[in-house]
C-alpha cells in the first residue's frame, strides 16, 4: 500500500474579521474577555463581574437572545447593552430528519461559509456532533469531509453557538423560575463533526469552557469528547486546559497502513501518538481513551490486526475502549465497508481480550450525517472515483 495522500499541512486560518462598525457578539467570549468589554463600553469596573455573572446566565442559561428580557438589570443599562452589544448565534440554512430521528443541520457562519452539525437521540442520552473547522487539512482518504479543503477556523462563538442552535431547535432552554428538570435531550457534546479541533485548540477551549461553566449550558466535562487525528503535541495541553474525554480516530495498526488512512501519521507516527496518549488519562482523570477504528474491507479489519491493536494498547498501558465503525460509504469513496460477520469476529478478538469493543450503529446514514460523511452542501461537487482513489494511494502496487 503505497502513501501518496496529501501530508497534513499546518496551516495558520484566522477567523474573519467582525465588520467595522457592527455590534459586539457576546456569545464565544470568555468571562474575563466580557467583562473587558463591558468596561470598554462605560459599565464601571465595580460592577462588572456582577454583570459578567448576570449577561452570562441570561444567555447561557435561559438562552435569552434579547436584552430587554434581561430583567434583573435596570432599564437604561438594558437599554446601553442593546446600543453596543448583540447576541448571535449562527443561522439554520436547512435541517433534514432521519428515519431513525437523527437531524442533521447546515448551518451558515460568517462570510457565508456552511458547517454540518449532527443531532443523534438515544434513549439514554442525546449527542450533538459539532464542527471546529470549515473543511479539514487533513485529508483521510475515508472521510468525505477531508475531500473538502479548509477555509478557516470556527471561532468560540460559532462553535458554542451550535450548541445554541441545536438547543433552540430542541426547545430545551428552562423557563426561569420554573422547577429544574434534570432530563436534557442535548446531554453530551462530541467534537467529531467538521475539521481536526486540535488545529482549531484555543478557540475548541474556550467553546468548552462556556459549554462545561456551572452557570450556564453547565455540561460536565465527562459528558464532552474530542476526537483528534493525532495531533501530538496539542494532546497534553488538552488534558490540562480542557480535561474532557478522548477520542482517537486510530484506524490502523501499521505505519504503512495509517500513512495513507490517515496522512498526519507521517509526521506523527503510532508510536509516537500511543506515547502522548499513555499520560492523558492520568492528567485529564479521564476513565478510557476511545480509540475509533473504521473497519475497511480488506484493508485494516483483519485478525492480525485486531491482535497489533491489542499489542499497541497494552505495550503502553492505555485504559481503552474500541469503538469499531461499519465504514459509511460516500458518492466516490475508494473503500468498501468490511462484512458483518468480519467486524464481528474483530470485534470478538478485542473483547476476549478484555476491552470494551462496541460496533458504532450506523445513524443518520440515509440524509448523510453518519461519521465521515459531513460536508458542506456548498462543496459537495463530487470528485470521480479515479480522482480520490490517486490521492488516497490506491490502485498502486
Amino acid at each position: 500500500m503505497t502513501a501518496s495522500a496529501p501530508i497534513t499541512q499546518d496551516v495558520l486560518t484566522l477567523p474573519r474579521k467582525e465588520p467595522e462598525g457592527g455590534k459586539i457578539n457576546l456569545v464565544g467570549l470568555t468571562r474575563d474577555r466580557m467583562r473587558e468589554v463591558l468596561m470598554e463600553h462605560g459599565t464601571p469596573e465595580k460592577q462588572a463581574k456582577m454583570r459578567v455573572g448576570q449577561i452570562w446566565q441570561w444567555i447561557y442559561q435561559w438562552g435569552v437572545r434579547d436584552f430587554s428580557e434581561m430583567t434583573n438589570l435596570a432599564k437604561a443599562y438594558r437599554a446601553q447593552l442593546e446600543e453596543t452589544f448583540e447576541i448571535r448565534i449562527p443561522e439554520v440554512v436547512s435541517k433534514q430528519v432521519s428515519t431513525d430521528g437523527t437531524r442533521k443541520y447546515l448551518v451558515r457562519i460568517n462570510g457565508g461559509h456552511e458547517v454540518e452539525v449532527v443531532y443523534i437521540p438515544e434513549d439514554d442520552r442525546g449527542t450533538l456532533c459539532i464542527s471546529s473547522q470549515v473543511g479539514c487539512t487533513l485529508t483521510c482518504s475515508f472521510c468525505h469531509t477531508g475531500t473538502q479543503k479548509l477555509v478557516r477556523n470556527l471561532t468560540p462563538a460559532e462553535i458554542i453557538g451550535q450548541v445554541m442552535m441545536a438547543r433552540d431547535d430542541l426547545e430545551e432552554w428552562p423557563t426561569p423560575g420554573a422547577p429544574k428538570d434534570e432530563t436534557r435531550l442535548l446531554s453530551n457534546i462530541v467534537l467529531m463533526g467538521m475539521g481536526e479541533p486540535l488545529y482549531n485548540f484555543e478557540n475548541v477551549r474556550d467553546a468548552m469552557k462556556i459549554a462545561m461553566d456551572p452557570e450556564g449550558i453547565s455540561l460536565s466535562r465527562r459528558r464532552i469528547t474530542l476526537s483528534t487525528s493525532g495531533v501530538v503535541p496539542e494532546i497534553a495541553r488538552t488534558a490540562e486546559e480542557i480535561g474532557c474525554l478522548l477520542a482517537i480516530s486510530f484506524h490502523a495498526t501499521t505505519d504503512e497502513v495509517r500513512d495513507v488512512l490517515v496522512p498526519i501519521n507521517r509526521r506523527w507516527n503510532i508510536d509516537e501518538l500511543l506515547q502522548s496518549l499513555a499520560n492523558y488519562p492520568k492528567v485529564s482523570n479521564s476513565e478510557r481513551i476511545t480509540f475509533e477504528y473504521v473497519m475497511l474491507d480488506g484493508v485494516n479489519d483483519s485478525d492480525e490486526d485486531a491482535h497489533r491493536l491489542l499489542e499497541h494498547i497494552k505495550r503502553y498501558n492505555i485504559p481503552a475502549k474500541i469503538n469499531l465503525i461499519p465504514f459509511n460509504e460516500w458518492p466516490g469513496a475508494p473503500y468498501k465497508r468490511s462484512s458483518n460477520n468480519r467486524i464481528r469476529a474483530f470485534a470478538n478478538i478485542i473483547y476476549q481480550a478484555g476491552y470494551a469493543s462496541p460496533i458504532r450503529k450506523t445513524r443518520g446514514d440515509d440524509i448523510m450525517a453518519a461519521c465521515g460523511q459531513l460536508k458542506s452542501a456548498t462543496e459537495r461537487a463530487r470528485k470521480s472515483r479515479k480522482q480520490i482513489e490517486a490521492e488516497a494511494g490506491m490502485g498502486q502496487s
